[in-house]
């Protein structure tokens, strides 16, 4: 994600109002390594700012999703999480806290698509997401 001053030229171009709770959220969000939720960034919104709706929380991170600002992780079925590092890494999530690790590894060499697939597919890029349990869970 670009800085916040940055992030504010670039939505203000694209339209959008650029509100106290919206600048929150591109704070709590710039160099955020945790993979927070949506109820996450909403629950810190709101003790600033204890009228916002969840509606704006969402929609703001939806915007800079479409504008390629953030990345969208789904862990579980229940909640997405955002990524504000979109350069190319994978995740090792926690299974127990559910706590999300960056891992910046190249796994290209070794991941390939099965060759039944190449005809109808040309791959632009992957994500690997590694489970397990964390050391402070173990």
């Amino acid at each position: 994600m670009e800085t916040v001053e940055k992030l504010t030229e670039t939505l203000r171009s694209h339209g959008m109002k650029i509100t106290p709770q919206r600048l929150m959220i591109f704070k709590i969000l710039e160099d955020n390594i945790s993979h927070p939720s949506a109820e996450d960034i909403y629950k810190k919104v709101k003790k600033t700012y204890p009228t916002v709706s969840f509606t704006t929380i969402y929609k703001t991170l939806e915007t800079l999703k479409e504008l390629g600002e953030v990345s969208e992780l789904i862990i579980d079925e229940d909640r997405k999480h955002y990524d504000p590092n979109t350069t190319v890494h994978h995740h090792v999530i926690c299974s127990a806290c559910k706590k999300i690790v960056d891992v910046f590894e190249d796994f290209s060499s070794l991941v390939k698509l099965p060759d039944f697939l190449k005809k109808d597919y040309t791959v632009l890029g992957f994500q690997i997401s590694f489970y397990g349990i964390c050391r402070e869970c173990n």
